[in-house]
């Protein structure tokens, strides 16, 4: 059997399933996903008239898969640039959450290290990194990094390779890749539910989300209905699971 070795770093223990090589093997499971919703986001970057250097800049810069549809469809209807980056600073709000969330794992680092970790963390990292925390205080920043890096670089790929491939794709509906990004979070939801084992509080959660978006929209942008539902729903989640 193979020894669990371990070395120390920053003053805890940390095993060789924790390097970064290991980050990287845990991120293979969502390099799928990153490569067909990557791809989508460049087509139809294509499609809405960004060109191969935009289309580049974009992914190296903003890597966000959601801002980035948006960006493009607002860019195809002519939006101005204000509005642009009004829209997309709401709805990349939410990663102060997902940052909130983890900072307590890695305590054990120094400013600059958690802005690096922070700085290329996403909601597919957020999720395989959470599921990493069970029975855990700290998590190492190498297996971070290693995550954070290999779904990095996979993502500006696929744009790119989105880019050049979209300039033949007059109709990315017409293949269903505007659904792309939702697949994909509905398949992270799934899996998160399944391994989770709490089902009861996970529908409460999903309901209350759901309740809380529609009605949110109703009175202002959908926008700001997912980030006031992402605070109110997760609030109720945690009193819900903390009660039970």
């Amino acid at each position: 059997m193979q020894e669990n070795l371990q070395i120390k770093q920053h003053g805890v223990e940390v095993s060789s399933e924790e390097s970064f090589l290991q980050g990287v093997k845990d991120c293979i499971p969502t390099l799928l996903g990153y490569l067909s919703i990557g791809f989508a986001a460049g087509v139809l970057g294509t499609t809405s008239g960004l060109s191969i250097t935009e289309i580049t800049l974009m992914s190296l810069l903003v890597y966000a898969g959601s801002a980035q549809f948006i960006l493009a469809g607002m860019v195809a209807a002519n939006g101005s640039a204000s509005a642009i980056i009004f829209t997309i600073f709401f709805v990349n709000l939410r990663h102060l959450l997902l940052s909130a969330a983890l900072s307590p794992y890695f305590r054990h680092l120094s400013p600059l290290k958690n802005m690096l970790i922070g700085s290329l963390l996403t909601d597919e990292t957020f999720g395989v990194a959470i599921a990493q925390t069970t029975n855990k205080t700290y998590i190492s920043d190498k297996w971070m990094h290693g995550l954070n890096v290999t779904a990095y670089l996979n993502w500006v790929i696929a744009n790119v390779a989105g880019a050049f491939l979209g300039q033949w794709i007059t109709d990315p509906q017409k293949f269903g890749l505007d659904f792309a990004l939702p697949a994909m979070f509905i398949g992270l939801l799934v899996l998160l539910m399944v391994s989770r084992a709490k089902v009861a509080v996970d529908i409460v959660v999903a309901v209350s989300a759901v309740v809380i978006v529609v009605g949110v929209s109703l009175v202002t942008s959908a926008s700001v209905g997912v980030i006031v539902a992402t605070i109110f729903a997760s609030t109720i989640g945690m009193v819900v699971e903390k009660w039970k």
